[in-house]
């Protein structure tokens, strides 16, 4: 799944809603074009989503003192503001 399956369900759902006038018998072809291009814009939105998801980035600093001790610190950040170097 990605950016390009939907859109392609947008623009077919968005075809059969507004410019097919053709009628098939049992079959509302305007409400399935608007069931296209509710399921493109999820797809979209969804594909966004985990792009997002995958941006982000964790750094873990860990430091032994003298005495053996540890300190873990953990920064989190997204693609555009990489956390400082430690």
């Amino acid at each position: 799944m990605g950016y390009g399956l939907g859109v392609f369900l947008l623009a077919v759902g968005l075809i059969l809603a507004f410019a097919v006038q053709d009628a098939v018998e049992a079959i509302d072809l305007t409400m399935i074009g608007w069931i296209l291009a509710a399921a493109g814009v999820l797809v979209i939105a969804i594909t966004a989503m985990q792009t997002n998801a995958r941006r982000r980035q964790s750094t873990v600093a860990r430091t032994t003192h003298s005495d053996g001790s540890q300190t873990v610190q953990e920064r989190q950040s997204d693609g555009n503001n990489p956390p400082p170097a430690v």
